[in-house]
């Protein structure tokens, strides 16, 4: 066993200044060094706190500030009315871009640490992926405790309403774990509250296997008690429910499934023996006990139903695309099992967002506007995952080959006569959600799924790209700019949320369990139920020559594939790269796109809009490409090869060296 020494901080009375909800509403209350701030000149304790159930509820509260929000919001040390998450600062740096979906020019402190390959176990703020100490883990872990080992003693409180908040905590427990526990491997458990007052926090580093068993356990507990859905969606929306424990508890199975932890290998050289970070060998047991979790979720909501895949209300390609965008954008939602907020505004009112609050995302029509740079540039390569309308695979060769193809690669116009009046999406539904692309219409409406506004530019030299592809900076740095959890100014004054867990990642979770165990049919069936939502043909009828209902490895690349489709900007592909061990992913060079308009055979760069010619004219229909390698910021990985290390992130420095026997992650 490797011994670890849990930090000061997690034993210490936690500083918090409460000023935003993250579940049901109830009123503000501000926690401070003793639990509560003095009020009315008496000094309140520990005993205050769970002596009355209104404190006792929003000591839940704040609890559920402590949870993983993936959107940035913080551009400072200083808490900004949250509890500080150095995962919430926007400087930091977003898993995603060390992946092939998304390309960055922005000095991130990712960009140096990972990109350029500096990172060290000696690091400091803003430049690990995942700061061990600086993202409230601990404390959220220490108040869950606090509250499950005390909220039977507040004597205004009835036992089903203990148990419920017991059962909440329990879950905050677990994804506070979890959010660790992908990044690290085995960590310490933490089974109880620490008063600060002990003679030691020597602990040892659990295993993989009793990392897992601990989750899970506490996650059954919860399991047994929760209610299936929020039991007034108005107000509880937000707190932990059955369905989302459940759903938790398969992805949590997953990761620990996968061969990053369950192989014959170990993903590093020095890895054979720290049973933190392997299993020790490969057992099918672990994908039979993912399926089963997986098949105990489906059996609940057949019985209790509630949530369900959000469905278009016609059969237009846009319909589908409202669907999928307000499958994970809508509040009410019932196809979010899970999801984060911060009640409090930016400068849009759109909750805590810096991508609104930084720039106007508007797309202004007089200045040519894209004022949409974020930083991270959808590349060629994930354009090129999205297959077309009717769910056929798309391969970029073929298309710029075939003439009749080419012109129409990311959708093209109905003209007539004097402006266009119709934008026709040929690709899956979802591309357009994911990434703005070339002609597309900038907004889309919440009720009919109708496009409207300025028709996007992104060629050199149009009206939006400009230059911006050709210097690989500004709004459309790759040819495409990026649109999840962005919108333009369709997401303005929505109230954006984080989501945690969705319905349609449960279906994929099972289909790949399911692959994974051998039924390749059935896996195949829960994959479409989540392409027919957006409007996709079945997976094997529209890759005939990939043989999926006998080639498990080229379903379980399909099944990879459809979830970057659907699961873009939400923290997915980074850590099913790292779960597969995809070391000749991310040691492949990224690309951008160089779009051109072409004018009697010539290429053209001149703008369309911003010349008047929308009144004389159609919408240009023929251009030509040249994927172009991304150069903006390169990554050590392509040059010199992707060191197994880099799948988990390295303890600091000043842990390891206390002494105390906690053993560094392998090649740190």
């Amino acid at each position: 066993m490797i011994k670890f020494n849990i930090m000061k901080k997690l034993v210490a009375y936690v500083a918090v200044v409460f000023l935003v909800l993250s579940t049901a509403c109830v009123d503000e209350v501000h926690f401070g060094d003793s639990f509560l701030e003095k009020a009315s000149g008496s000094t309140v304790t520990i005993d205050t706190v769970f002596s009355n159930a209104e404190y006792t509820k929003q000591f839940l509260t704040t609890l559920y500030a402590f949870q993983y929000y993936g959107l940035p919001y913080v551009n400072s040390y200083s808490s900004q009315g949250a509890p500080y998450q150095e995962s919430n600062d926007i400087y930091v740096g977003k898993p995603c871009m060390l992946t092939d979906m998304y390309a960055t020019n922005y000095n991130f402190g990712l960009k140096s640490s990972y990109l350029e390959g500096s990172h060290t176990s000696n690091y400091g703020n803003r430049a690990d992926k995942w700061h061990y100490t600086n993202n409230r883990v601990w404390e959220a872990i220490r108040y869950a405790w606090l509250l499950i080992e005390n909220v039977y003693s507040v004597p205004d409180l009835d036992t089903e309403t203990a148990d419920q908040y017991v059962a909440e905590a329990k879950c905050c427990i677990v994804t506070r774990y979890f959010d660790v526990f992908r990044h690290y491997g085995g960590i310490p458990i933490v089974d109880h509250a620490y008063s600060g007052t002990e003679s030691s926090y020597d602990m040892t580093r659990g295993t993989v296997e009793e990392c897992t068993e601990f989750m899970i356990g506490l996650l059954d507990d919860a399991i047994a008690v929760l209610p299936w859905e929020p039991e007034d969606p108005s107000s509880d929306t937000g707190r932990w429910t059955k369905a989302g424990a459940m759903a938790l508890k398969c992805r949590i199975l997953q990761f620990v499934a996968s061969p990053i932890f369950n192989d014959d290998e170990p993903y590093h050289s020095a890895a054979a023996s720290n049973y933190a970070v392997w299993l020790g060998g490969y057992s099918d047991e672990w994908w039979t006990k993912c399926k089963t979790a997986c098949e105990e979720f489906f059996t609940e909501l057949s019985a209790n139903g509630y949530y369900e895949l959000y469905q278009s209300a016609g059969t237009r390609p846009e319909d589908y695309r409202l669907a999928y965008r307000s499958a994970y954008a809508l509040q009410a939602s019932t196809e979010i099992l899970h999801s984060v907020r911060h009640f409090t505004t930016d400068a849009y009112k759109s909750a805590y967002y810096v991508w609104h609050q930084w720039m106007s995302p508007t797309i202004d029509s007089n200045s040519g506007g894209g004022l949409i740079n974020r930083a991270y540039y959808p590349t060629w390569e994930y354009m090129c995952m999205f297959p077309w309308a009717d769910g056929t695979a798309f391969d970029w060769d073929e298309a710029v080959a075939d003439d009749s193809v080419k012109n129409v690669i990311f959708g093209y116009m109905d003209f007539d006569g004097s402006s266009p009046s119709y934008f026709n999406q040929t690709r899956d539904p979802r591309m357009y959600e994911e990434l703005w692309c070339n002609g597309m219409p900038h907004s889309l409406d919440w009720t009919t799924g109708n496009m409207s506004g300025v028709f996007l530019e992104c060629w050199v030299g149009g009206t939006h790209a400009t230059t911006s592809s050709q210097l690989q900076s500004g709004c459309f740095a790759s040819g495409f700019g990026l649109m999840k959890y962005v919108m333009g100014d369709d997401y303005l004054r929505k109230f954006t949320q984080w989501v945690t867990l969705r319905l349609s990642d449960v279906y994929l979770i099972y289909a790949e369990a399911l692959a994974q165990t051998g039924n390749l049919s059935k896996a195949i069936e829960q994959v479409d139920i989540v392409r027919k939502r957006v409007g996709l043909g079945g997976l094997d009828d529209c890759n005939p020559d990939l043989n999926l209902t006998s080639d498990k490895d080229a379903l379980i690349e399909e099944i990879l594939r459809e979830r970057c489709c659907e699961l873009g900007m939400e923290d997915t592909r980074f850590f099913d790269l790292v779960r597969y061990k995809r070391a000749d992913i991310f040691e492949t060079q990224v690309h951008g796109l160089l779009i051109y308009r072409m004018l009697d055979g010539e290429r053209s760069e001149t703008p369309w809009y911003s010349l008047n010619a929308k009144k004389r004219k159609a919408y240009p229909t023929e251009f030509e490409y040249e994927v172009s390698p991304w150069t903006a910021s390169t990554r050590l990985w392509w040059s010199s090869g992707f060191d197994p290390k880099w799948y988990f992130s390295p303890f600091p420095a000043t842990e390891v060296n206390k002494g105390n026997g906690l053993v560094q992650n392998p090649g740190w």
